[in-house]
């Protein structure tokens, strides 16, 4: 955002030019970059990386939001002010590459790692011209924050795994399901099949869906990917390689037919937070909160976190990245996109700060807040 006032004062007999910058967060409203342009980095996440946060999502255009250029980047000193850095990740020309120009490229997110030194992109993808059926987790890297990221793979998730929090009598029950039997959807009797593994059965050789995501490194340096599976119906909690580039092969399922997306986690004194979406396409809906001391689990649903006016829907938001403050304990900004669907670019955002009432997150709308001052 621009400055926006500047004013000359006069004080015994010294001129000084003073200037005030726009330091607010207004949610909902046109947020400008360095340029005037409004910033393009939808289902986003945020870096902070040698003292500064760099903001990485979907570029869109004016009426698709299919992929035509790729991944954006950004970057702040003080989470107002952000300058564009470009294109992070571009789409190519080449036909039948999966990252073909028009394909689709959702919820991008990067993470440092420590130990190889490189830059890690993971997103979810789908092929150009097939819809949502590939429901791939696709990832990049790169030696510099900013890029340009090297594409290296997609694919489903976990070919042949079954998942850790799945005990032996549940393998048993979904061993005996037969796929065929469920022609019908959202019965009571298909439902429950989809809780006992009707699709982990379905995807186990090819692998698991894996569509709206996160990352999330912890305090130990272990890196999860979180994501959208089984037809968006349940979650999955994988756990990442060393590199951070592909899947050890453990992973557990979380609240199975709950019809979650969007999930957007912290950790605050040694308990998780997600905060999460139900599924309806590009309508906001009631936000929907869990928490655990374990990343494997077992989790338990809370309310939902949102006060204010418009809470029931999250104030016309989608969640997408809890971003924690750095240098101020206990700051966390819940983000999330308003999505317009027949004007995509011009999509807007959602930072608001996360409160806590007896330990448990709240989140309040404000017209306006300061976040250089907000957290005392």
């Amino acid at each position: 955002m621009k400055l926006r006032t500047i004013l000359l004062l006069s004080f015994l007999g010294w001129k000084s030019l003073v200037v005030f910058g726009d330091n607010e967060i207004k949610s909902g409203e046109i947020w400008k970059d360095n340029t005037g342009v409004h910033i393009n980095a939808h289902g986003g996440g945020v870096l902070f990386h040698n003292g500064r946060y760099y903001w990485f999502g979907e570029y869109k255009s004016e009426d698709t939001s299919a992929a035509l250029r790729g991944v954006t980047c950004y970057v702040s000193d003080d989470l107002v002010n952000w300058t564009n850095q470009g294109i992070a990740l571009a789409v190519t020309d080449e036909q039948g590459s999966d990252i073909e120009r028009g394909c689709t490229i959702e919820r991008p997110k990067v993470v440092y790692n420590s130990k190889t030194q490189k830059f890690v992109m993971w997103f979810h993808l789908e092929l150009k011209g097939r819809g949502y059926a590939a429901a791939r987790a696709a990832v990049a890297i790169s030696d510099r924050v900013e890029g340009p990221y090297t594409y290296l793979r997609s694919g489903r998730v976990n070919a042949g795994q079954l998942p850790a929090n799945m005990s032996r009598e549940e393998r048993e029950r979904m061993d005996k399901l037969q796929p065929e039997a469920y022609k019908e959807w959202w019965t009571p009797t298909w439902t429950q099949a989809v809780k006992d593994g009707l699709f982990v059965k379905r995807d186990l050789e090819g692998g698991q869906m894996a569509r709206d995501m996160t990352v999330f490194v912890d305090d130990d340096k272990h890196a999860y990917h979180i994501y959208s599976s089984e037809d968006n119906l349940t979650l999955h909690i994988a756990e990442l390689t060393d590199d951070y580039t592909a899947h050890t092969g453990k992973y557990v399922r979380l609240m199975p037919a709950g019809h979650n997306e969007a999930p957007a986690i912290f950790k605050k004194d040694g308990t998780y937070w997600m905060i999460t979406s139900g599924c309806t396409g590009w309508d906001p809906n009631e936000a929907r909160m869990f928490s655990t001391k374990s990343i494997w689990g077992p989790w338990m649903q809370y309310a939902n976190p949102c006060r204010g006016d418009n809470h029931r829907l999250t104030f016309g938001g989608q969640s997408t990245y809890i971003l924690k403050v750095e240098g101020k304990p206990n700051a966390f900004i819940f983000m999330a996109d308003i999505w317009r669907p027949k004007h995509p670019i011009d999509a807007r955002y959602i930072w608001l700060p996360i409160d806590f009432e007896k330990d448990v997150p709240v989140i309040t709308w404000r017209e306006v807040w300061n976040p250089a001052t907000y957290w005392k």
